[in-house]
């Protein structure tokens, strides 16, 4: 009998390597992401069709007040109608009720921005609505919250922060090479990262930079953007006998690289290019794995002036972004009033050229 017992022992753990592991953790994993597919493909599909309903009891009720005079009373009649019917249900109020007309009477003439409205939602089609006036701008949006997944809370921050003002205004500053090896950079990168959320003191050090950034990592993804990972911070690289370390480095997902964060407290100088260019060689020699693209580099500022930085960029032989950061949400309305201007000059610009192109097509030889 006793030699009996290890051969029992042996085929209870053959047994056990054959049957599937306890809580099912990496064998149940397909199961697992098949049922996660499908609940998110629910909510898209229950969203889709909310969204629907209110655009279509908004337009019912639009064209009900110029054929049948409908008016503020009657609307908390149908309110209360539909309270009664279905108790249950929310959103169904006399405000919520006008937003839906509101809703309808904004985007019916705007064919282009129906898909999007749909995928997003109510909350967020709300907020992007009664905050954002020209057409250019609710795209802008529209576009970003369906891109980068923001919350509620998220897309008032963009939004307070001026987001599309400052995309338009002050397109990301690129490097040549950026736009050979990474051409999609450029909807990816930003002229002005907002880094309110430190709360930095006004006389604040590259430590406390640094040191903030990294506490508050999570926040500084997000105004980075969806597609960052981060790496580290004051990342070790040794090149001959020396040991050097460069601020913070990501990935980018999308770029397939690693992105050299460098931080400066001052106004950017063209000699800090030289540094970033080591690092990106270093990168790229002692880190960058094969299947990577060539790594780029990133100089956060506090502050730039625009012609320096594109005498400086015209001749690198590096991959950069040369951008600027702000501890303080801009001024909206300086920004808009910015954008007008920034409109009005287009808009005239175009006009001089119809202008110029049928003047030319008069000239002709033939035409009288």
């Amino acid at each position: 009998m006793a030699k009996q017992k290890p051969t029992a022992k042996l085929k209870s753990t053959t047994l056990a390597k054959r049957l599937p592991k306890a809580s099912g953790q990496s064998d149940f994993a397909t199961v697992l992401q098949l049922i996660d597919a499908a609940r998110n493909k629910a909510m898209v599909t229950v969203n889709t069709t909310l969204i629907e309903l209110y655009w279509s009891i908004g337009e019912y009720i639009s064209k009900k007040t110029v054929s049948d005079g409908w008016g503020q009373g009657t609307v908390v009649e149908l309110s209360k109608a539909i309270q009664r019917q279905y108790p249950t249900l929310a959103g169904y109020s006399t405000p919520n009720l006008w937003r839906m007309v509101q809703f309808y009477e904004t985007y019916r003439q705007l064919p282009k921005l129906s898909p999007l409205v749909r995928v997003l939602s109510w909350t967020h089609n709300v907020i992007i609505m009664n905050r954002c006036k020209l057409e250019q701008e609710k795209e802008f949006y529209l576009r970003q919250c369906q891109q980068e997944k923001w919350t509620k809370r998220q897309l008032e921050r963009q939004l307070s922060g001026a987001l599309f003002e400052r995309t338009v205004l002050s397109p990301p500053k690129l490097s040549p090479l950026v736009r050979v090896l990474h051409p999609e950079a450029f909807n990816i990168f930003k002229d002005t990262y907002l880094l309110e959320f430190l709360d930095l003191p006004k006389n604040h050090s590259e430590a406390d930079l640094q040191t903030g950034l990294v506490e508050h990592l999570k926040d500084f993804l997000i105004e980075l953007g969806r597609d960052f990972c981060y790496v580290g911070s004051q990342y070790p690289l040794q090149v001959g006998k020396r040991d050097f370390a460069h601020d913070l480095l990501f990935f980018n997902r999308a770029l397939n690289c690693l992105i050299a964060f460098e931080l400066k407290l001052d106004e950017f100088q063209p000699e800090y290019l030289g540094k970033l260019e080591f690092y990106l060689e270093a990168l790229d020699r002692k880190v960058r794995k094969p299947h990577e693209k060539p790594s780029m580099g990133v100089l956060l500022c506090a502050t730039k002036d625009t012609e320096v930085v594109e005498y400086a960029l015209s001749w690198s032989t590096s991959p950069a972004v040369i951008a600027e950061y702000q501890a303080h949400l801009p001024s909206k309305a300086i920004l808009q009033r910015k954008l007008h201007e920034f409109y009005l000059l287009a808009e005239e610009q175009s006009q001089a050229a119809k202008t110029q192109q049928r003047v030319k097509r008069k000239k002709r030889p033939g035409r009288k």
